[in-house]
């Protein structure tokens, strides 16, 4: 049995999960799809496939900031991806080290940035 066997890819995708080896932090989440998940094993970088611009891509192919895959979990299911990487600057496109850099506050009243900003997203890929 391999791991495309064990995966119950919807419309395609499956979700991945993708986590800092070495820390543990959740970095964030996308989606893959099975040429994006082959292209991950060949590579032992993460690419993705987004939903809203309708294309496969790289992590870090603007920014420069990669994911080098430490780990590849199926969870008991088979419907979503833990990834577990080595993070090279920020994960988060708006310059964070990970996507989950608000939380909510006051029954979900408020919203608070739990961390601080590693980079603008400016410096990360200029102004377009």
């Amino acid at each position: 049995m391999n791991l495309f066997d064990q995966i119950k890819f919807q419309d395609g995708l499956v979700a991945a999960i993708i986590q800092e080896q070495s820390t543990g932090r959740v970095l964030m989440m996308a989606w893959m799809n099975r040429a994006s998940l082959e292209k991950t094993l060949e590579t032992g970088q993460t690419h993705f496939w987004s939903r809203s611009r309708q294309k496969f891509w790289k992590k870090g192919e603007s920014s420069g900031h990669v994911q080098t895959v430490k780990d590849i979990a199926v969870d008991c299911d088979g419907d979503a991806l833990l990834i577990q990487v080595e993070q090279a600057g920020s994960a988060c496109h708006e310059g964070y080290k990970s996507c989950f850099f608000r939380s909510a506050g006051n029954q979900g009243k408020t919203l608070s940035v739990t961390e601080s900003r590693l980079q603008t997203p400016e410096q990360i890929y200029g102004n377009k």
